[in-house]
């Protein structure tokens, strides 16, 4: 196969494991307990993330449910409504990084997920995780093709992020007109169910973020399998029934 196609392929993957791993662990688990994997499952995303994003979960975890709690105002960290879609999803990691960097949101928003010694030693550095990710492909694939694969899957990553904050908050259709979160069916194909965002918005506690059976949600297909499995356990999944009841504190919009 021709390297640059090759490296193409290769990013793409990566970038899978890496919504995955963002979806699943990072959202679905530790933001809103929607679902609680086995502690192996657990170490293995932990792994994944780092290598593939080098983020810190505890400070996703604070900027999404700060971005929950105050929805399209001026303390939601990326509202399109607020700085218009095209701004978030230029500027999503920008943006990302300021509300990370404020330890006033982690303090109030994560302060159940402490740092451990593997986060001081290891996870807490990202260039360390994206270094690992990199020396592997090029010893793998070679310079040229590694440089591709990593350069693609990069560019990719930070465009389906910032189009779930974006075109998920801006284009698309409302099942719920509660929230100002929309269906996108592309997207939610290429990010394991994540542009599914009126869904989430109006149930966050749901670990299924479609509603119907033909709706695309991978990442709800993979908590299916390993709950069969034994290696997790599943909170919520009815996103109707969700929908109707009143917030609770237990949906973590704040911790």
């Amino acid at each position: 196969m021709h390297p640059v196609l090759l490296g193409i392929l290769v990013g793409f993957l990566i970038t899978q494991i890496a919504v995955f791993s963002t979806t699943l662990y990072l959202h679905r688990e530790l933001t809103h307990k929607a679902v609680t994997f086995h502690r192996i499952i657990n170490e293995i995303f932990r792994f994944f993330v780092w290598v593939t994003s080098g983020i810190r979960p505890r400070q996703w975890v604070a900027v999404h449910r700060k971005h929950h709690a105050h929805t399209d105002t001026a303390e939601d960290p990326h509202s399109p409504l607020i700085l218009g879609w095209k701004k978030v999803q230029l500027m999503n990691v920008f943006l990302y990084r300021k509300a990370a960097k404020d330890e006033k949101t982690i303090a109030n928003y994560a302060r159940d997920l402490p740092q451990r010694t593997t986060d001081r030693l290891f996870y807490d550095h990202a260039i360390l995780g994206l270094g690992l990710l990199f020396t592997g492909l090029v010893f793998s694939l070679g310079i040229i093709t590694a440089s591709i694969a990593f350069s693609f899957h990069a560019v990719l990553y930070l465009g389906l992020s910032g189009s779930v904050n974006s075109v998920a908050h801006h284009f698309g259709r409302k099942s719920y007109q509660t929230n100002s979160g929309t269906n996108v069916t592309w997207l939610a194909l290429l990010t394991a169910g994540e542009g599914f965002h009126n869904h989430h918005h109006a149930a966050p506690t749901s670990a299924r973020f479609s509603r119907r059976w033909f709706q695309a949600d991978p990442g709800w297909w993979v908590i299916k399998a390993l709950s069969f499995l034994k290696l997790a356990d599943i909170r919520h999944s009815d996103v109707d029934k969700l929908a109707k009841r009143a917030p609770k504190s237990s949906d973590l919009i704040q911790i």
